[in-house]
């Protein structure tokens, strides 16, 4: 099976903040686990995506550049969209599919607006996907505490479906690229 590994959003000024933002929630552990995953898809052989919102930093210099502590393969891809939805405007789609990707394993930020819209984007457009539970953040927002936006999704996700294709949500320290999916397609009778 194919699969990609997806980074959405892990720019430096919106994981650092600003004068005007702040930090996203835990934003050390984010970035050690992000590495963590690339690591284990390197040694899995999927394809690295990371998606840069052009929103942040104005979309220049250091500040809209992939957050300098991630550590970036020489081989992996970036993509920069315009949207909330990474696959809008960007040869994402059409990228997974040219690859034959089945299997997206997915993290980043900010967890309410870009990780979920991919998350349900991906399941319509055909592919399985794996989001890391402990691998997305968002900042506090007027209702909610990033915390508890996180655990929310975490929920809302997990098993979430589009009739054929799945979300699973699961901790880093799992075989990610071992997918699980077949697992809801038996509770479901498919």
């Amino acid at each position: 099976m194919k699969q990609a590994l997806l980074v959405i959003d892990v720019q430096e000024e919106l994981v650092e903040g600003n004068e005007k933002e702040q930090a996203v929630f835990q934003k050390e552990k984010l970035i050690d686990t992000i590495n963590g995953v690339i690591d284990k898809a390197k040694k899995v052989d999927a394809h690295i995506v990371f998606i840069r919102d052009r929103d942040v930093a104005g979309g220049t210099g250091a500040g809209f550049e992939v957050h300098r502590d991630l550590l970036v393969p020489d081989h992996a891809e970036t993509f920069d969209k315009l949207a909330t939805n990474s696959f809008y405007g960007t040869p994402l789609l059409e990228f997974l599919k040219e690859k034959e990707v089945e299997h997206i394993v997915m993290t980043g930020c900010q967890t309410e607006y870009c990780i979920d819209t991919a998350v349900r984007y991906a399941t319509v457009s055909g592919f399985d996907v794996t989001l890391v539970s402990d691998g997305h953040s968002t900042k506090d927002s007027s209702a909610l505490k990033a915390e508890q936006i996180i655990a929310h999704h975490n929920v809302a996700l997990r098993g979430h479906y589009n009739v054929d294709h799945f979300s699973d949500v699961r901790p880093s320290h799992e075989d990610l690229f071992q997918p699980k999916h077949n697992e809801y397609r038996k509770e479901y009778g498919m």
